[in-house]
């Protein structure tokens, strides 16, 4: 998945494919391709793919000059390493058919074993490619109506575009849950997944929406929804320059990506049921789950918080001894290694260089390692024993948001189906919790809906030098991913505390005007965390309450307050950050910085 580019008209296509994929880079990707109709006594389909930058098929595009038609794609890898033979697009087996894809087919496993007793060949490891095989069984004279039988008996995410050598006259393309835009011109058209790659060319656009179809040829856009109905849409006028609509007309990424989080929550959870439970079986580690008797829990900076919800998680629903680690501090350890232990490692980039050497350690000393990375084919990916893919997509930012969301989630995916294996909580239990973290993005959703109120309280505190965070249990693991958000991009001195450590120490730090963030999720601890909060106030602290709705009465006392949705206490930390992110990037947008790189910090530290 990543980007998509198209045209159809009068024109050479592959500049303006090359182009328009160009302006999608910024979306990160790690292999590019491109598909064009070839006219003339011999018509054809060329492809060319490669992995790695854009750059790489230069050389490979000369032969394609005077193509009017085509299609070409950015990947960013979910199935299948980065490769030249995983990369889009994809052609069927007799390369008449090229398809790319953004999305994930969910049971393209199924399909797929079916395809090949049929007799298809299949190239690559990607779940794209079962498109371009059932598209070509479907095919009769018509490309639009084998997409649409292809439709039917897909599931999951897909923003496709499919061009056929026989019908050299149109693009196809269906959306669900994946972006995709039709871009309009004059005898000409445009396919992408995202506006800037066609905002050269035109600022009228058709966004599609969910399970809608269309028909694109160089005159004509007839959109329609899967069945076949006609679809009456409004011309979109864009009205961003490029560089805001790199953004989707955000300030900056990072704000982008706070507000892709529940779209990034929905993509994490494809794939991981069965019959409503979580089901990691095709990871092949129940036997040693089933035995586990401790996990090591290691990683860095945001992953390394996300790696404190996860033992909580762990502990309270599987009953497994957990210990999480900071990864630079795990690898110099004398560690007393079982045959039975487990390493789970957590890393956004997957190129996390203390993550990593301490993941080569426990390999050394025998023991399986588990991963939890937002990258197919990095290097914590390829040495682990078996992964656990995000599927947050490019996270442009430096400071981490869905990346951050999307690594709890699976820590709590990982606890339930520990919790099955092992027999430590029943059935009921177990379908209760995954229908509630099915339900969480419109928790999300809620919570950014207050972003107005949380920017006015930004203005409000901007100008403070110190400021500390407070909770107990989950919300003080929370507390420490929202000190170091407010630290990276506002260079506001943060920090972060279990809320019963203040009398040992950290009270002399508070005086007139600190803002207190306090985390209010746990119902059995909120007595205990106000009467911590009432001797910050004794201070003259300012306390800001983040705190669920049905404690609200309970946290009257705190001088401002932002409400979460009522939510299972255990899984309070997913809503829990939001707020906590868009005050860090308000608090730096209020003091002019550089919200999207941040002073001194890179978004992959691959050094020591």
């Amino acid at each position: 998945m990543c980007g998509i580019m198209g045209y159809i008209g009068r024109h050479d296509a592959v500049p303006i494919i090359y182009e328009g994929l160009r302006r999608l880079e910024y979306r990160g990707y790690d292999s590019a391709g491109i598909a064009v109709y070839r006219p003339g006594e011999k018509a054809s389909l060329g492809l060319v793919k490669r992995q790695g930058r854009l750059a790489e098929l230069i050389d490979h595009l000369e032969d394609f000059s005077g193509s009017t038609l085509g299609i070409g794609h950015t990947r960013w890898a979910t199935h299948g390493v980065p490769s030249d033979r995983n990369a889009h697009p994809h052609c069927d087996c007799s390369g008449r058919i090229a398809v790319v894809h953004n999305g994930i087919i969910e049971n393209y496993a199924q399909l797929r074993k079916q395809l090949i007793l049929e007799g298809h060949d299949f190239v690559s490891e990607t779940d794209t490619e079962v498109l371009t095989h059932l598209i070509e069984k479907y095919y009769h004279n018509s490309l639009e109506a084998a997409v649409r039988q292809t439709l039917a008996v897909v599931r999951g995410s897909f923003a496709l575009a499919a061009i056929h050598q026989n019908e050299p006259d149109k693009i196809v393309v269906a959306k669900n849950a994946s972006p995709l835009v039709i871009g309009l011109g004059e005898g000409e058209n445009y396919v992408a997944s995202d506006i800037p790659a066609i905002l050269e060319h035109t600022r009228k656009v058709y966004i599609l929406d969910d399970n809608e179809f269309a028909v694109v040829t160089a005159d004509e856009v007839i959109i329609t929804d899967f069945i076949g109905d006609p679809v009456d849409k409004e011309v979109f006028d864009v009205t961003w320059d490029l560089v805001a609509a790199e953004k989707g007309g955000y300030e900056h990424f990072m704000l982008k990506e706070i507000h892709e989080q529940p779209e990034a929550i929905r993509a994490t959870l494809r794939g991981t049921a069965v019959d409503g439970r979580v089901d990691f079986s095709y990871l092949g580690m129940d036997e040693l789950f089933q035995k586990t008797g401790k996990i090591f829990i290691v990683a860095c900076g945001t992953a390394y918080h996300a790696g404190l919800v996860g033992r909580l998680a762990i502990e309270k629903l599987a009953r497994i001894p957990v210990e999480t680690d900071i990864a630079s501090e795990f690898r110099y350890r004398d560690i007393i290694w079982h045959p039975d232990d487990l390493m789970i490692v957590i890393s956004q980039s997957g190129e996390t260089a203390d993550t990593k050497a301490a993941l080569q350690e426990a390999r050394r000393q025998g023991i399986k390692v588990l991963a939890v990375t937002n990258v197919v084919g990095s290097a914590i990916a390829r040495e682990a024993d078996q992964v656990i893919y995000t599927h947050a997509g490019p996270e442009i930012a430096v400071a981490s948001t869905k990346a951050y969301t999307t690594q709890l989630l699976v820590m709590y995916l990982l606890a339930l189906y520990l919790a099955e294996v092992r027999g430590t909580m029943n059935r009921a239990e177990l379908e209760g919790l995954y229908s509630e973290l099915l339900y969480i993005d419109t928790l999300v959703d809620q919570v950014l809906a207050e972003e107005a109120k949380i920017k006015q309280l930004a203005q409000k505190y901007a100008h403070v030098q110190s400021t500390f965070f407070l909770g107990r249990g989950f919300d003080y693991a929370v507390a420490m991913e929202g000190a170091l958000k407010l630290k990276e991009v506002s260079y506001i001195h943060a920090e972060a505390y279990a809320a019963g450590e203040l009398k040992h120490g950290p009270l002399a730090l508070i005086e007139s005007g600190v803002p207190v963030m306090a985390l209010i999720t746990q119902d059995h601890l909120v007595d205990k965390t106000m009467s911590n909060l009432r001797e910050v106030k004794a201070r003259g602290a300012v306390v800001v309450a983040i705190c669920k709705s049905n404690l609200q009465e309970a946290c009257e006392e705190c001088d401002e307050q932002i409400l979460l949705p009522d939510i299972n206490p255990l899984l309070a930390p997913i809503v829990g950050v939001i707020p906590l992110q868009i005050f860090a990037y308000y608090m730096a947008v209020m003091r002019c910085l550089d919200v999207d790189k941040p002073r001194n910090l890179a978004k992959s530290v691959t050094v020591e």
